[in-house]
C-alpha cells in the first residue's frame, strides 16, 4: 500500500523524511569528501555547498530552487571523482525528493 506525501512528511515525527534524508545524505557525502586524499581544484566549493546544504536541513523545509543550485555547484565542483559518485547521487536523490526539478 502506498502513502501519501503527507504521511511520509510526518512518519519521522515532527520533522519531514525528506529533510532527515537530506541530512543524512549530505553528511556522508561530507564524510566521503573529508577522508579523500586527492585535491582538487573546486573542492573548497564542494565543501563549502554542503557546509550550506547542511544549515538548510536545520531550518525546516528548504527551497527547491536553492536545492537544486547547490546540488549543480556540488556536482560541478566533485567533477568526475569516482569515489564520491555514490555519495553524490545519494545527496541528488535527496534533494529530488523536495520536487521543484528544473526544466530542460
Amino acid at each position: 500500500m502506498l502513502r501519501s506525501l503527507e504521511e511520509r512528511r510526518v512518519a519521522a515525527g515532527d520533522e519531514d523524511v525528506r529533510v532527515a534524508a537530506l541530512r543524512t545524505a549530505v553528511a556522508g557525502l561530507r564524510r566521503r569528501l573529508a577522508v579523500l586524499p586527492a585535491d582538487f581544484p573546486d573542492r573548497a566549493i564542494a565543501e563549502d555547498e554542503l557546509a550550506a546544504l547542511a544549515a538548510m536541513t536545520d531550518h525546516g523545509v528548504p527551497e527547491a530552487p536553492r536545492l537544486h543550485r547547490s546540488l549543480l555547484l556540488i556536482a560541478g565542483a566533485i567533477g568526475s571523482v569516482s569515489a564520491l559518485s555514490r555519495a553524490l547521487t545519494d545527496v541528488r536523490d535527496a534533494v529530488d525528493a523536495f520536487g521543484g526539478r528544473p526544466r530542460r
